[in-house]
């Protein structure tokens, strides 16, 4: 019987807290849950592997039985010791192999994974039970979280606000805070499967999906458009309105000013997450837009216009 080392399975360091154990336990459990993937024998095994693992390191009482027996394993394989009892080199098993099951599963044939799972034989030689598989009352478990996607627009990422989707047949109205990003997680506890034995119910992660925007062009909180503006304005100078998500702003364009300036106003970027009152920049690329189907009398002030340049 080989010894499981379920720290390492959930790629934990053995001084991990119970929050990191259970951090570590809920992304493995999410990625290789059967409804995650149907038909797959490996991942099925690595599923039961980890809440094997969550099972004993999340437990006070079998994390210190488990930790103790590592010490002690090599010298049982050693000893060549059986259940119940000293064996060879005076290895007493009996402190470690404690039949008639503990407390933590029910019993019976669900398939839930997470109700009465299959457990090794390493599990079952230290915990008892037989056939792999556990007995006694049953202990509260947590629901399974769900999955869900959120699509907006950056319009809608910008004002953030209220929003309804649904989830497993359930609608739920969230509010949406201003300033989130593209791929973004919000968690909403309790939103999940329910509990089992009274245990708490899941969590919902929605994941964030930003439409592109034709105007702008988000990096972090500062936003980048470009502004069309006539070779007349960018050559005299004047006054131009560039709209903004928080209204019109009139900007000042300097004579002579060549293609591809960029213009800054701060505070008209994007909100910052969760900081009331706190905005990104917005920065202007000014684009030089070029007259077309001129006249004749147009394409003659032009050539005197290159003539006096000497660009003729």
């Amino acid at each position: 019987m080989d010894y499981k080392d379920y720290y390492k399975i959930l790629g934990v360091e053995k001084n991990a807290t119970t929050d990191q154990i259970k951090k570590a336990y809920r992304k493995l459990a999410r990625q290789y849950h059967p409804d995650v993937n149907p038909n797959n024998p490996d991942a099925e095994r690595r599923f039961k592997e980890v809440n094997e693992a969550n099972e004993v390191l999340s437990d006070e009482d079998k994390r210190r039985k488990y930790d103790q027996l590592g010490a002690d394993w090599q010298r049982y394989q050693q000893a060549g010791a059986g259940r119940g009892g000293a064996g060879a080199g005076g290895f007493d098993w009996s402190q470690y192999a404690q039949g008639g099951g503990f407390e933590g599963f029910g019993s019976g044939g669900s398939s839930d994974p997470f109700g009465s799972a299959d457990f090794s034989d390493f599990f079952s030689s230290i915990f008892g039970g037989s056939g792999g598989r556990a007995t006694g009352n049953p202990r509260p478990a947590a629901g399974q979280d769900y999955q869900a996607e959120l699509e907006l627009t950056l319009q809608d990422a910008y004002e953030g606000g209220p929003r309804t989707l649904t989830v497993n047949g359930k609608k739920l109205r969230i509010t949406i805070q201003p300033g989130v990003e593209d791929g973004q997680t919000i968690r909403l506890r309790d939103q999940g499967a329910p509990g089992r034995n009274g245990g708490p119910s899941g969590s919902l992660y929605i994941t964030i999906r930003l439409q592109p925007d034709a105007r702008y062009t988000r990096t972090g909180n500062d936003l980048t458009m470009d502004v069309p503006v006539s070779i007349y304005k960018a050559l005299l100078g004047g006054e131009q309105v560039v709209d903004t998500f928080s209204g019109p702003v009139k900007i000042k364009i300097q004579p002579e000013t060549q293609n591809g300036t960029r213009l800054r106003l701060r505070g008209k970027g994007f909100p910052v997450y969760k900081q009331t009152g706190q905005f990104g920049d917005l920065y202007l690329r000014l684009t030089l837009t070029l007259p077309q189907n001129l006249t004749d009398q147009e394409k003659g002030l032009i050539q005197q216009l290159a003539h006096l340049r000497n660009e003729a």
